[in-house]
Parts: structure tokens; sequence; C-alpha cells
């Protein structure tokens, strides 16, 4: 052999093209990957864990991918989920369904029949068939398919650039593509490691000089402007440069709910606008004359179904056209970025003089410091059931102030006003798909993602009886998690739903089951808890939470949460 045709078959290896895939995920960045192993894609699984990528096994696929939604969201890194073909796919479609609408990084590796030729008797049936890709077309997630062992590598390399944009996105493996053999050089330039790290920002833009004059107008003869935050203006850092601009034009601060706690500490801070306020700030809000959004859906929680904010002139800010008047008309339409825009404005207004800033008046600065949101209710405790909101004042006094918290869906999310965060992305909710049974993998991806911060998963009995098998994930991967379920022994939503329309709503009530058995069965450190001296009992275990630790809260069924009855108002209303 000559010396030149040695060194050409010793820079070259063939090799499956599983393992081809395995070691370009590794060469993107990526340390772990989510999922739920299958004979669809068990060689690619192990071959992952083989050269040295940790596979973080769920109990189930949905939970897997909302795992994976959940560490996206922690971290800002492009994420790998893998799960197998036909049942597998159908299993998780909730959760990628949910996870395509939440602006996270997610790429999302799929099992896939093999590309059988035509006419070709293969023994069937298929009992996995399944028209994957036309089912996930119709979920609105674009999907990637190779065809042949020599694309299958630049389509995943295409499908995980696709994800970085902020976006889910599916690649299919078929079983035979993963199965043939490739040569792989060892000169070929090197992946991007688009995992490693969190995701640059796109380039933030200001607006345009004539929009900012625009909206400099209407907000400059407003007397007691809102200015409201969504999750958007976290992420584009405009913290500060949003409270500039409330304390040149008189504006009270205040947030969406995945806004929540941005403005925390500052004193003209209202908290979250709409179906999550507490009544100082449905009264503030109420007397607002202008409202500045930026970087908020303005959804129907947000608007309480179009009572939240009166009917004043609108400003919305937000870096994609099209989010503006989505679902609330705009009066004036801003696009740029969050942070950029609220310096452009305050730039632009004039000043005033203490005197034109009534929400600023000393009257109003000590209404707000005065205002407790524990004292918003008159707590509903029974002999044996809690009221949800005193849960949740007690959680929040005793609960490590630099945490997590996670949510399902359900009616007790009406304690979300009363357990703070540090911050927007110290909060998580799963609603996105008004569905339930989603919380648990999102504080799992959270608890993974940030081991030395506790997270807090807050759960209606409802979805954890369809989740709880993960309890066993939490132990195994040693996840530093405390779960709170709050348990009404009903679907709390149906309930109120059903009882606000004069409809019988016993099929929506359970028997009274205890869950810490069955948690601590598991591992965790379990309690049941009917009052609150037994809740206040554990102060000193949830100060400083070491393992799992699981609550089950029975709470009071009777307390609705405000949107509850909005819901009924609305319908009312058509």
């Amino acid at each position: 052999m000559a010396p030149q045709d040695q060194a050409v078959s010793t820079a070259t290896r063939t090799i499956p093209v599983y393992q081809a895939l395995a070691e370009d995920i590794k060469a993107m960045g990526v340390d772990c990957v989510f999922g739920l192993m299958s004979d669809d894609t068990a060689h690619f699984g192990v071959t992952l864990d083989a050269i040295g990528i940790k596979f973080i096994g769920a109990r189930h696929e949905n939970i897997a991918v909302v795992m994976a939604d959940g560490y996206a969201a922690a971290t800002g890194r492009l994420t790998v989920v893998c799960i197998g073909r036909g049942p597998a796919l159908a299993n998780g479609l909730h959760g990628v369904t949910f996870a395509s609408r939440t602006g996270n990084p997610l790429l999302v590796i799929y099992g896939e029949a093999p590309q059988v030729p035509a006419g070709t008797n293969t023994g069937g049936p298929d009992y996995k068939g399944l028209d994957q890709a036309g089912v996930l077309k119709a979920a609105g997630i674009k999907s990637f398919t190779p065809t042949t062992a020599g694309s299958a590598r630049q389509m995943l390399a295409d499908a995980a650039a696709t994800a970085a944009q902020g976006q889910t996105v599916a690649y299919l493996m078929p079983v035979d593509v993963q199965l043939r053999e490739i040569e792989v050089s060892a000169d070929e330039p090197p992946l991007a490691p688009i995992c490693a790290t969190p995701l640059p920002r796109r380039k933030a833009r200001p607006a345009p000089d004539q929009t900012i004059a625009a909206a400099a107008a209407v907000l400059s003869s407003a007397k007691k402007p809102l200015i409201l935050a969504g999750y958007g203006a976290h992420k584009s850092g405009a913290r500060e440069a949003l409270i500039a601009l409330a304390e040149k034009t008189g504006a009270l601060l205040a947030t969406s709910a995945k806004g929540k706690d941005l403005f925390r500490g500052h004193p003209l801070n209202v908290g979250i606008i709409g179906s999550f306020s507490h009544s100082m700030a449905r009264r503030m809000a109420g007397e607002a004359d202008c409202a500045v959004v930026f970087g908020a859906g303005l959804n129907i929680l947000t608007m309480s179904f179009g009572e939240s904010l009166p009917a004043v002139p609108l400003i919305h800010v937000d870096t994609v056209r099209a989010h503006i008047s989505r679902w609330t008309p705009a009066d004036v339409s801003v696009v740029g970025d969050a942070k950029l825009v609220a310096e452009q404005l305050t730039a632009a207004v004039p000043d005033r003089a203490a005197t034109a800033k009534p929400f600023h008046s000393a009257e109003n600065r000590a209404a707000l410091d005065a205002f407790s949101i524990t004292e918003d209710f008159q707590p509903a405790n029974t002999a044996r059931t809690l009221d949800p909101r005193s849960v949740a004042v007690a959680l929040n006094r005793m609960l490590p102030a630099e945490r997590n918290m996670t949510y399902d869906a359900g009616n007790f999310l009406g304690v979300v006003p009363y357990l703070d965060v540090p911050g927007p992305g110290h909060f998580k909710m799963t609603n996105d798909f008004a569905s339930i049974g989603l919380g648990f993998g999102a504080a799992m991806g959270f608890a993974k993602a940030r081991p030395e911060t506790p997270t807090v998963l807050v759960i209606g009995d409802g979805g954890f009886t369809m989740t709880m098998g993960e309890l066993e994930t939490v132990v195994r991967e040693d996840l530093p998690l405390v779960i709170v379920v709050m348990n009404d022994c009903a679907y709390g939503a149906e309930v109120h739903f059903l009882r606000l329309r004069q409809l019988p709503a016993q099929k929506a009530f359970f028997p009274d089951v205890d869950y810490a058995p069955v948690a601590e069965a598991f591992g965790f450190d379990a309690h049941t808890i009917r009052t609150m001296d037994q809740l206040e009992a554990l102060a000193p275990l949830l100060a400083n939470p070491e393992g799992p630790i699981f609550l089950d809260c029975k709470i009071n069924a009777d307390v609705a949460a405000p949107f509850m009855s909005e819901v009924a108002a609305a319908d009312a209303r058509r």
C-alpha cells in the first residue's frame, strides 16, 4: 500500500449512521439528552450514553418532551429529546404541541419507519405505522426526514440550526437509514457547538424615529400612564430602562403573568395585571389613561377577557410585528427591542414636574407601600382543608427566596400572585396548550438545569395523578424538587366551570386519596397537610430543602381562582 493511500484510509472511518449522528450531537455541545428508550432509537440512545452524553429517561414520552422544554427555558440552550416512533410520537404529541408554543429551542428526535420501496413484501403489518410528518405538520411543527445515509448528517445539522431560532423542530430517523454505514473523514470541519452555551439573542433593533415620535406624543399627553412588561421585556434586559421611563413619565410599573416579579421591590410596582392581579393592581390599572406594553402578548389572561385595562390609548412594543395586535388591538404599534425602545421613549418625552405625576404622589406611594397581598383575601380554611392562598402565603415565607417556581395548570393557579420569584427567568407556567399534566416535566427540566437552586412544582391532584409515575424519575436522577400538590379531590377548574353555569358538578369530584405514602415509597420526604399548624411544623425542612420533598396539601374545593368567574362573565357577554 502506498504511503498516501495508507494516510487516506486511517483518516476515514466507516461507522453506522446512528453513531455518526450521536457524535454530531456531541460535537454540537450537547451534554445530556432527555427521552424514553425505544427499539426504534435504541442504537442511537445507547451510543449517546457510551460517548458521554447523559441520557435522562422519563417514564412517559409526554414528560420527556416537556422536561427538555423546561431545561431549554432554564438554560437558554438548544436542547435535545429523543423518543420512538408511532405510539411514542402519539404519546408525546401533547407535550410537543405545548413546547412548540413556548418559543424555547428544542430538537425532538424520533424514530421513523424504514424507507421500504413500493411493492416490497415486508411481512407486515407495521403496528407502529403512522404518518408522523403529517401529524407533526398538523400540529404546526416542521420536520426533517433523511431518506439516505448520505443525507442524514446534513439534515440533522439543518434541523438543529432551525430549532436554534427559537422553535420546536422534529428530526425523524428511519430505522434502516440509522443502521446503514457511512464514511466519516477526520479532516472534515468540526460542527459549531451551538448547544454548549445559551443561544445569543437576535440583534436588538431600535424602532424608527417616526414611530417613536408617534408613541411619545401619545404618552406625553397621558397624566396616569401604566407600563406593562412581559417576558419579552425580561429577555431584552429592559428592567432598568423601563424604570427610567416610568420615573420620567410618572407611570406605574406592572407585568403580565409571564413577566412576574420583573419589578419586584420597586416602590412603583403594582405586580401582575390581569387574571392574576391583586386588588391594588386592579384598582390602579383602572385609573390609567394610557398603557404602554413591552414584550407581552396581551392574551385573555393578561387582559382579564377584556376587563383588566380601561378603554385608553394602547402603545404596543414588540420585536415581532405579527405579535402586535394579535389578540388585543393596539393604537400605536412599535416594532423594536423593548430595552432600546424604552430608552428611545425616555429621550423623546419631555420632563414633567412632580405635580404632573399623580401616580407618583406621596399618597399613592404610601398606599402601595402599605398594601400587603397577604391581607387581600379572607381565609377559607375548614377543619380538614386549607385555603390554597393561605398555603401559598405560608410557603412564600418558608421556602428559600432564591428558588424556581413551576406550575401545572388548573384552578389552583389562583395562588400565583402569592408566591414570589427572583424574576421572570425563575418562573414557568405550562398552560400554553390549555392543558394539565405538563408541570411535572417542566419542573424536572428546571431542577436538572439548576441543581444548586431549589425548584418548586405546584400541581393539582388531577395533573399529578396523570404523571405520578415520574416520582421515580425524580429520585433516580437525584433532582432537587419540592412538589406541592394542591389537592381538592377534584378537577377544580371543571367544578367551578359547572357551578358557575348552574350545572351538576359531581362527576368532577374524586375520592380523598392520601398521596404522601405513595411518594414516600419512591423515596420522597412526604407529608400530608390538612391544617396550617401541620404546614408550619415543616418550616425547618422547607427553609433548606435537601432531597425530594412532597407535600399533599388538602385544599378547600370551594375556593375559585379569579379567572374562573372571568370566564363565566365572558361567556355571558357572548
